[in-house]
């Protein structure tokens, strides 16, 4: 629906997608066997690897005769990425694969996880794309779009917020396998715990998508100057 809709809006679009759900896969890329890519009837590519190999090989022009594209769109995921999701989410670090290109690289998911309006979510990608030229952000910077699963006559608007945060996840399901050895099973994610206004939560919570920007500098940049002065205060030796 996605490729189909930038399409439609005159955009080329190269579809490179894992070859099954690879959700929470983060930015894993496969280091421990080679890769394959299948062609399908489409033309899109399916890859036995993560969201983040399928951008990797597609940035670095693998099957695009050289041409590197100028944008990555990840997505529509099918569920949130909000808060705290981002660390884990497929979805996300395929769209921080493409950081290194010109412009901003957009991840977007619906929050729901089993969707009935792609197209709500494709649409507010086609008309984001329209202003990005315009768009005056620090380089490497990561746009996460959540769209709520409704008619797009019906979404309210798009709101820029910030990650809100969740509670811890629920505790890990114990399993007896066939052979009556245990297992695990990763539970459910937390419920919203910081969701007020101004957060992504709240805006898809209100009828709004949510942009908000990612950046790939981890650093700490406050705590820099604390930590130098412990160290040099002799606490590293």
């Amino acid at each position: 629906m996605l490729a189909k809709e930038l399409m439609a809006a005159g955009h080329h679009c190269t579809v490179i997608a894992p070859d099954r759900n690879r959700s929470a896969a983060s930015n894993s890329l496969t280091l421990d066997r080679p890769l394959e890519a299948i062609k399908h009837s489409s033309g899109f590519l399916g890859v036995n690897g993560t969201p983040t190999d399928c951008v990797h090989l597609g940035v670095s022009g693998a099957f695009t005769e050289g041409v590197v594209p100028d944008i990555v769109v990840s997505g529509i995921n099918a569920g949130a990425n909000l808060g705290d999701d981002v660390i884990y989410s497929g979805t996300v670090a395929a769209a921080m694969e493409g950081r290194h290109l010109s412009l901003p690289a957009i991840a977007v998911s619906t929050v729901d996880f089993h969707p009935k309006n792609y197209q709500t979510a494709a649409r507010v990608v086609s008309q984001l794309l329209t202003q990005l030229d315009s768009l005056d952000l620090p380089a490497r910077t990561v746009l996460n779009v959540n769209v709520p699963d409704i008619p797009f006559d019906q979404l309210k608007g798009v709101q820029v917020a910030r990650l809100g945060h969740r509670f811890a996840g629920e505790p890990p399901l114990s399993v007896l396998d066939p052979r009556g050895k245990e297992r695990y099973w990763i539970a459910a994610v937390g419920k919203a715990a910081d969701a007020g206004e101004g957060t992504d939560f709240h805006a898809v919570a209100n009828g709004y998508a949510s942009i908000t920007p990612l950046q790939i500098d981890m650093t700490n940049h406050s705590s820099l100057s604390s930590l130098i002065d412990w160290m040099e205060s002799g606490a590293g030796e």
